[in-house]
């Protein structure tokens, strides 16, 4: 089969590679039939994630067809459609008790496209197939489902969640990048007050005012002062980092108020100053996180009955072999305009179901 290969630092290639047969017996081999490109990917072919070996395909994030599966695996059947979670779970250790999937003890984790061979090929072998893939109501397109491997429930666990956004909240989402843009559309469901978005990019502004962001900020321009006005000086109730830069999280931390919430969900490549000589006094909570995705079952459901703009966030679509050119298309994003590129082949038809 063919694959995105890691070489090395800025170096990658659509290439042969040896195809993926079961090594354990609660594996499923998925033959690929959509995947995207996440920022991570880019971090690792920035030389930061230095775990990822040479040789290692790229990749977290999957919609395909089961193909085959181990003798353990219960759940699963070959011709079963499914989505390719990007974190893998055991099942059994004292962290996927606790639905930390990302912390597995077991073996899993994040290893798709970080530890093993990833999903940006043809096919795939997924670890632990009856804990880490879902089954997909046929409703559910796969340009919609695949943002469902990663972006939306990082967003929505590490972002949304671990932040306390309640109703009637301040929300200032810094970055409107896929993260930050599904950290608009999650935050949505619990009816903050308001949403801002801040970001450098005018047309990423724009698109988080069409997901449901009250008010935008040019990061360039003062965007704390824009928080202090709109509620009476006291800063926001949650701001949601999505960047990943020393400069972002630092004005997250300017921007909450006292007793406020800082999500931080950026891969940062590079330490952070944290100032405490100004923080100690204010009682704010500063979190951190690898996605879990305890939450993908609630966000499959929220898409098949119409409640999460997934789509909007797809802005090019290319055949999977094109991989190269969509990197590029990926990495030059204030160029292209690009949010998320999605690889696969054509789109499937949604058959109606005939309700009783």
């Amino acid at each position: 089969m063919k694959g995105y290969v890691f070489h090395g630092p800025g170096q990658a290639a659509w290439e042969e590679v040896a195809d993926p047969g079961i090594q354990e017996p609660t594996d499923a081999i998925v033959r690929v039939d959509a995947v995207t490109i996440c920022g991570t990917d880019l971090h690792i072919l920035k030389g930061d994630v230095p775990e990822v070996r040479p040789g290692t395909v790229l990749g977290h994030e999957a919609v395909g067809e089961i193909v085959e599966t181990g003798g353990d695996v219960r759940t699963l059947r070959p011709g079963d459609r499914v989505l390719v979670s990007c974190i893998s779970a055991c099942g059994r250790c004292r962290y996927c008790r606790e639905a930390m999937y990302g912390q597995c003890l077991g073996g899993g984790g994040w290893i798709l496209g970080h530890l093993i061979d990833g999903t940006q090929a043809e096919y795939v072998r997924v670890p632990y197939a009856d804990l880490s893939v879902h089954a997909l109501p046929g409703a559910v397109r796969n340009e919609e489902a695949v943002l469902l491997a990663d972006i939306f429930p990082t967003a929505y666990e590490v972002g949304v969640l671990n932040g306390h956004v309640r109703p009637g909240d301040t929300v200032a989402v810094v970055g409107a990048g896929p993260i930050g843009l599904a950290a608009i559309a999650t935050a949505r469901l619990f009816a903050p007050e308001r949403i801002v978005a801040v970001d450098l990019a005018a047309s990423r502004l724009e698109a988080a005012r069409k997901l449901g962001a009250e008010a935008v900020a040019d990061a360039s321009e003062g965007p704390e002062q824009l928080i202090a006005d709109l509620t009476d000086g006291l800063g926001a109730d949650v701001v949601i980092e999505a960047v990943g830069v020393p400069e972002s999280f630092e004005l997250c931390t300017r921007m909450v108020r006292p007793g406020g919430h800082v999500a931080n969900v950026g891969v940062h490549g590079k330490p952070a100053t944290l100032h405490l000589e100004d923080l100690w006094i204010k009682n704010i909570t500063i979190t951190t996180g690898l996605v879990d995705t305890h939450s993908t079952p609630t966000l499959l459901r929220m898409t098949a009955a119409g409640r999460l703009p997934t789509a909007q966030l797809v802005t090019h679509g290319f055949p999977i072999d094109s991989m190269e050119e969509a990197y590029e298309v990926f990495a030059h994003a204030g160029e292209t305009g690009a949010l998320k590129v999605v690889l696969g082949g054509p789109r499937r038809e949604i058959v109606p179901v005939p309700t009783a």
